[in-house]
């Protein structure tokens, strides 16, 4: 049932009750698998960067979500309508200046290590994320207008806000912000990092690194969100056991799948996930995650792309739809949008982008990069038309990076050096924070359209406390971030759609961003496996209501 959302004077009363309405479940979700009485593993491999900590709260990367959103429970979530719904949460009010948000929390819910989940424990949380030393990132920028949490009673937690924020409720809804035992989080990140404790459908059980996390059963599990995922909204996990195994390269989750060392495998290549859509040999699921798109984003606080001819003549250069369609066997179709598919306000920018040769010599010409060395690289006062591009191996799939290999030849026909540089997501993450590159692909999930004002904002430049800074083109612009800002603190959705339409115009007249397609999650599995499918809060994979015949 959708959350019963209230706008009134800050004077106190009860929390409104939640609509009596039901959210039908989904066919998808239920299962009419003929299960044995005997315990049941299920084998997940996945390809995404094993992360170097199990908790969300620190840093804040989609390795670290999909593998959370397993143990871990938010306040809130969403369903298939996009509508905020109930988790941990059972409804939220906001003051009529929008600087406070009352939020009801359920009863007789415990973490795995017994701690009673109450709003002392979310004002725990908020801390947590809110403290420098964690080294938040995805969390703490969603949490940047929130300046306290308040217990008002054992079951009731006020949020207080330097300014208003729409967005707030659909950010409570992410993995990044679900919520954890304050006695797991007093043990310190080093001990917390290893086996968060949550309310979850399951518990970290053992963490073997490189190799796998076991997660267990939570046999008190009495929550679920109300978002058509789990069957009719009950808990409880189906399988007893899951063993998330990290397989980084793509051949071999593939023959683990089918071979059946595996029941479950994600980051699927575009070329297998063709052939289980022609052959039907294996179940698949592609998802868009909500946020950007997966885009080249170009860093104006350098040569050679602080000129806004050179941008252009880059973007002109690379043919991005010959790539997508080459690389992709039709999994996935090009974008020209800043935004995913699955976000609310993207809009789309097909004139802005084409494939033109001839016109981005002509802008090379006009920027003064006249002149070519004997590699046919153009030069200017003696120095090369070179594009720095650190390409994480562990976000960048095989595909992705063939894709990039692509642009990196149609672009070197006008005159540019592009040199693709493959790092471990550790290694890319320190070139992205220390500003050591020229161009760049940078994931960000967010739920709502709030992502713009995250990764291209004005104070987006500044670090957040991981060393992360979301904003990676250096772009500021006064009239985006006013834009941004009236469109965070506006309840009115046709000013918010509005505002964001001018935002990402904006976005793409500034040239510093290319757009490739959605930001996808691929899946295959066996015809054994039932009840797979993906929450719809971010997207992330959702194993509590998985069996295997």
């Amino acid at each position: 049932m959708p959350v019963s959302v209230t706008r009134r004077s800050a004077k106190p009363v009860a929390l409104l009750a939640l609509s009596a309405a039901l959210i039908v479940p989904l066919a998808a979700c239920s299962s009419e698998a003929t299960t044995s009485d005997e315990p049941q593993t299920l084998r997940y491999a996945s390809g995404d960067a094993e992360p170097t900590c199990l908790d969300p709260h620190v840093g804040g990367n989609w390795p670290q979500a999909i593998l959370a959103n397993q143990f871990l429970e938010s306040l809130f979530s969403k369903n298939d309508a996009g509508e905020i719904v109930p988790w941990l949460a059972t409804g939220a009010e906001s003051a009529d200046d929008q600087l406070s948000w009352t939020i009801g929390l359920k009863e007789g819910v415990t973490f795995t290590d017994g701690t009673p989940f109450d709003a002392e424990a979310v004002v725990a949380n908020v801390e947590h994320i809110k403290n420098p030393d964690t080294a938040s990132s995805t969390a703490i920028l969603a949490l940047g207008k929130v300046s306290e949490a308040v217990a008002v009673d054992e079951h009731t937690v006020r949020l207080d806000l330097s300014e208003p924020d729409s967005a707030l409720l659909e950010s409570l809804a992410q993995t990044w912000l679900a919520i954890e035992s304050p006695a797991g989080l007093e043990r310190g990140t080093d001990e917390n990092c290893l086996a968060p404790i949550g309310t979850g459908a399951f518990k970290v059980e053992a963490w073997d690194k490189q190799s796998q996390v076991v997660l267990t059963r939570n046999e008190n599990h009495t929550t679920a969100p109300e978002d058509g995922v789990t069957t009719e909204g009950q808990p409880g996990a189906a399988v007893d056991t899951i063993e998330w195994k990290f397989i980084p390269d793509a051949a071999t989750r593939l023959a683990a799948l089918q071979s059946g060392q595996a029941d479950i495998i994600d980051s699927v290549q575009p070329d297998a996930l063709s052939q289980f859509q022609s052959n039907g040999t294996e179940e698949t699921l592609i998802g868009a995650r909500p946020g950007v798109t997966a885009r080249i984003e170009l860093n104006t606080t350098r040569a050679p792309f602080d000129d806004s001819k050179v941008r252009e003549a880059f973007a002109a250069s690379a043919d991005i739809d010959a790539a997508v369609e080459s690389l992709y066997f039709g999994t996935l179709e090009r974008s020209t949008s800043v935004l995913s598919s699955a976000t609310p306000f993207a809009t789309s920018h097909p004139d802005a982008f084409g494939f033109d040769a001839a016109r981005a010599s002509a802008l090379l010409d006009e920027a003064g990069w006249t002149q070519r060395d004997a590699d046919g690289v153009r030069t200017k006062n003696g120095e090369r038309l070179e594009v720095a591009f650190p390409v994480s191996t562990n976000q960048s799939i095989p595909a992705e990076i063939s894709v990039l290999e692509q642009i990196k030849a149609t672009s070197a026909e006008v005159g540019f050096d592009v040199q693709l540089e493959l790092l471990d997501l550790s290694t890319w993450y320190e070139r992205s924070g220390t500003w050591e590159f020229d161009a760049i692909v940078a994931p960000y999930s967010k739920n709502s359209a709030d992502v713009l004002r995250i990764v291209y904002s004005t104070d987006s430049i500044t670090p957040a406390p991981s060393g992360y800074h979301a904003n990676n083109t250096g772009l500021s612009l006064p009239a985006l971030d006013e834009a941004l800002e009236a469109a965070v603190k506006t309840t009115d959705e046709a000013e918010r759609e509005r505002l964001y339409g001018e935002a990402q115009q904006l976005i793409i007249d500034s040239g510093t961003v290319l757009p490739l397609y959605d930001q996808t999650v691929q899946f295959a599995h066996g015809d054994n496996v039932h009840g797979f499918r993906l929450q719809p809060n971010v997207n992330v994979p959702s194993l509590v209501n998985v069996t295997i015949e």
